[in-house]
């Protein structure tokens, strides 16, 4: 990173003062007499006054709740403790996804219609290559989740209850989550193209009451018959408990039969358990601290870890970003390219919570070719596209241009994350890609916090690199990566990379693990283990960061655990990829960054790994062209010592490659493929390289 280097400037917001944070912002200057002007000033506020700061995000956002606080927050209590958040406060997900909160004069427990009438379109659901469209009304939306859980509470669910969902980014799947929600159950899910092994990793460690879960799928033009894996993970939860049956969901205008799978049941039988003409169930209101969504971990080396997050810090939280950060309200438009398996399919469906419309898009986003969420973005007039990185660099790749496709006139914002940014496409996005006037927000979190540490705000200008800056509230720290675990940690000047930490409690940090054997806080517990031994009382995420000194941006490097550091030198592998992007795109397809260090080695070795292009050759003239780039751009001593071609990069269902197992496996160990990978068997190539010094011919060092 050129932490001193002025980045370049590409997007301001036209009327800061129109938007949501400024507003706030005004309103606390009204308040409490003070005289917040930038985005800097109210993050400071958000540090220093946390409890107050706190308490108006929660008067802001006007949930529809019982109880009463006499405290936020014990302001006494360090992170590692987890200390409960508005206390006397409880409040349901569902209740607050359809309906809105009256006035703030109106009584908390009110509900109204406002903004979420009958006849609004709450969902656009869209099929692969928009080849099919199916629009959901508020009203109809409300009628639905209340049928199934009127269902689901004839068939016993109740509080506390896990609901696990294997399916697609489709109406029936909010429907669960909205249903599970209502009667106070535990929501989680995953994908259906995610392994048996993987699924099966995360169910039975919640002991689920009932899976429900697609009976078929269709990805890249292929329609899949779900009905095996439906039976080998029904038979995988046999010794689940608690675990009643499964629910299979009709995902095309055919049911499948469903006769041979064990304890299974269609989704229109288990809806007749509701009756005729019920009365919808009263809305379960659980405290503001407790679980109502089970999210996992990569679990890319081992079993993933069951994250619970509770219902309170997921919704206080998602107001923060939506509504002051991005500027959400009712007549938002998002789509957020996701599987159901992932952490952003809450910002898929959350944006419900302020009356918008989500566009629910099931399928390939590149099928029947790389513009087709584009023209969707036209047809459908989204405001807010959710991607990755990896889509932009293959719409880049193609030599096609957004703006020059379709309309893009209605789009405000486009959030990218799943991987970090390159500076080549900040400056694509807007030199050759999208309209002037759209946001581009690189942003960074993830599941452990289901929120963000570093996002766009409206009141800051977007630089290339990194995130435009820290989430309100959070307070983001750099701490030195060189220091020993299980101690003092120690912030380094803006513009030293180190160690990403957050010094002081949040509301959205994960109530608990699920199945820990030790108390949430104390030493020993996977989750103590998991985010508070790195540091003594500060969360450690993992990552390996730096903070411009200039704009404040935050630049995500790596992971902290793959941190490249031969010789000493210490960098993230995000710095290589970039030189490979930048330079040699046209022969490349993608590259894996890993060190190595052995045993018996007394130093770490950078290996470079390179996917090359279909017709393009890996020869040693490309090497020499790559060492020389790297030295030019980074330094002589960010250059790999080894570089090889490799056939196949591991990556997620969510196409994000990863790097530790490779890393581990030419560090000599051999690990078990996680269920999360798209393509497990492309490990088995690199463990050739824990004995690199044997590899000889076109393998040999070059």
């Amino acid at each position: 990173m050129a932490s001193q280097t002025m980045a370049r400037k590409l997007w301001e917001h036209p009327n800061p003062e129109g938007t949501m944070m400024w507003a706030f912002s005004q309103s606390l200057n009204r308040k409490h007499s003070m005289k917040l002007k930038t985005f800097w000033d109210l993050h400071h506020y958000s540090l220093t006054n946390r409890s107050q700061f706190w308490a108006e995000v929660f008067e802001a956002a006007n949930f529809i709740h019982e109880g009463n606080y006499t405290s936020v927050v014990d302001e006494s209590a360090t992170i590692d403790t987890v200390p409960q958040w508005f206390p006397g406060v409880a409040l349901n997900f569902a209740e607050n996804m359809l309906f809105s909160r009256g006035g703030p004069s109106d009584a908390r427990d009110s509900r109204s219609t406002v903004l979420k009438e009958d006849a609004k379109v709450a969902v656009t659901e869209v099929r692969e290559g928009n080849s099919a469209v199916r629009n959901v009304t508020y009203g109809e939306l409300r009628a639905q989740a209340a049928r199934l859980a009127s269902a689901m509470q004839a068939r016993g669910i109740t509080k506390g209850d896990r609901v696990v969902v294997v399916a697609a980014n489709s109406l029936e799947t909010l429907l669960v989550w909205l249903a599970s929600a209502w009667l106070g159950a535990i929501f989680s899910s995953s994908s259906t193209d995610m392994g048996v092994k993987g699924i099966l990793q995360r169910a039975v460690q919640v002991n689920p009451k009932l899976l429900f879960m697609d009976d078929a799928a269709l990805y890249n033009d292929k329609v899949v018959d779900l009905r095996e894996k439906m039976t080998e993970i029904v038979n995988g939860l046999s010794d689940c408990t608690n675990f009643a049956g499964v629910v299979s969901i009709r995902r095309f205008e055919q049911a499948r039969d469903i006769s041979q799978v064990p304890r299974a049941e269609t989704w229109d039988n288990f809806l007749a358990a509701a009756g005729p003409k019920t009365s919808p169930p009263k809305f379960v209101r659980i405290a503001f601290h407790e679980p109502f969504l089970v999210c996992y971990s990569s679990g890319t080396t081992g079993t993933p870890k069951a994250i619970v997050h509770s219902i309170g810090g997921v919704m206080i939280n998602y107001f923060k970003e939506g509504r002051l950060h991005e500027g959400l309200g009712s007549d938002s438009v998002t789509l957020q390219y996701t599987t159901t398996g992932w952490i952003m399919y809450l910002a898929n469906v959350a944006v419900l919570l302020f009356g918008g419309r989500t566009v629910m898009y099931d399928g390939s986003p590149f099928q029947p070719d790389a513009g087709i969420l584009v023209r969707i973005l036209a047809e459908q007039k989204v405001t807010k596209l959710g991607i990755s990185p990896r889509w932009m660099f293959e719409v880049a790749k193609s030599g096609k241009a957004p703006r020059d496709m379709a309309d893009l006139s209605s789009l405000r914002t486009v959030t990218s994350t799943g991987m970090v940014l390159s500076d080549q496409l900040f400056n694509w996005f807007y030199d050759t890609g999208f309209p002037a006037h759209v946001h581009l927000a690189n942003m960074s979190g993830g599941t452990d916090i289901a929120g963000c540490f570093g996002l766009m705000n409206p009141l800051t200008p977007v630089y290339v690199g990194g995130t435009q800056g820290p989430s309100l509230g959070i307070h983001v720290a750099i701490y030195d990566s060189l220091l020993p675990s299980s101690g003092p940690g120690k912030e380094v000047p803006h513009g030293t990379p180190g160690e990403l930490v957050a010094a002081a409690p949040f509301p959205n940090i994960p109530c608990a693990f699920w199945g820990d054997k030790q108390p949430t806080a104390t030493p020993g517990s996977k989750y103590h283990s998991a985010y508070f031994e790195r540091y003594n009382n500060v969360w450690a995420q993992g990552d390996f960061c730096a903070i411009h000194p200039v704009t404040g941006n935050i630049s995500f490097l790596g992971r902290a655990d793959g941190v490249l550091n031969p010789s000493g030198v210490r960098f993230g592998s995000a710095e290589i990829y970039s030189v490979i992007e930048r330079h040699f795109v046209d022969r490349v397809q993608d590259s894996l960054c890993v060190g190595q260090r052995r045993p018996h080695d007394d130093d770490e070795a950078v290996m470079l790994f390179l996917l090359m292009k279909p017709g393009r050759t890996f020869d040693r003239k490309l090497v020499a062209e790559i060492r020389d780039a790297i030295k030019r751009d980074l330094s002589k001593r960010h250059v790999p010592k080894y570089i090889f071609e490799t056939k196949a990069i591991p990556t997620t269902i969510n196409l994000k490659k990863v790097e530790l197992p490779v890393k581990q496996i030419v560090s000599g160990h051999t690990i078990k493929a996680s269920g999360t990978l798209a393509n497990p068997e492309s490990l088995g190539y690199y463990y050739q390289f824990a004995k690199v010094e044997e590899l000889v011919g076109p393998k040999e060092k070059l």
